[in-house]
């Protein structure tokens, strides 16, 4: 039978590795570095979920051909002179590709473990943004998730809950996934075009 989770988890750690290892890239690091930055982007947030959730063994110790992707993904980012050309701001796609699937998967973990729609939206943006914060962290910039700049967190948040009620309504979990991760992916890719915040300075008198 075809497991749309099982795929959309696929999709998100290669995104969310993409996306770290554009970063180690552009910081000139080693293929060791490159390995760490791009497995501690995809892994940290499910990570921090199943510690939280004591759900064990923890999900990259489950499906080992996870890290195994990530390591072939490693080597072609490290080995691949083309790789140089991608500058580091094309991290927006694949970050936002991640952030909604993790995100919304996170949320329907907790919620199958019986947990309220409240504590499956936090723990899905934990799952969402945890590995983009380690990622920034370990790159010495500033987390996203803590930006002024950027709307992160309150997207995955929000994104979450039109997930609970898409299921609501819908009562089809492909459907509701897919409407949900969308919706957290689109958002966040027109917030960085559009320079769409939560914030703005005060203009000066």
């Amino acid at each position: 039978m075809f497991d749309i989770v099982y795929l959309l988890e696929m999709i998100g750690i290669i995104a969310f590795a993409i996306s770290g290892m554009i970063v180690a890239r552009a910081k000139n690091m080693d293929p060791v570095g490159v390995f760490t930055i791009g497995f501690i982007t995809a892994m940290g947030g499910g990570t921090l979920r199943d510690l939280i959730l004591d759900n064990h063994p923890v999900y990259w110790i489950q499906h080992q051909e996870m890290p195994l992707l990530i390591l072939l993904l490693s080597v072609v980012f490290s080995y691949w002179n083309r790789v140089d050309r991608i500058r580091a701001a094309r991290i927006v796609i694949p970050d936002a590709i991640g952030l909604g699937v993790f995100s919304i998967l996170g949320a329907q973990l907790a919620l199958d473990l019986g947990h309220s729609l409240f504590i499956a939206a936090l723990l899905g943006v934990m799952t969402g943004t945890f590995g983009g914060a380690l990622r920034d962290t370990m790159c010495n910039e500033v987390p996203q998730i803590f930006r002024k700049d950027q709307i992160y967190a309150s997207i995955s948040f929000v994104g979450c809950w039109l997930y609970f009620l898409c299921l609501w309504l819908l009562d089809n979990q492909a459907i509701s996934l897919t409407i949900g991760l969308v919706f957290i992916a689109v958002v966040r890719i027109l917030a960085v075009r559009f320079d769409i915040r939560l914030q703005r300075d005060a203009s000066p008198h």
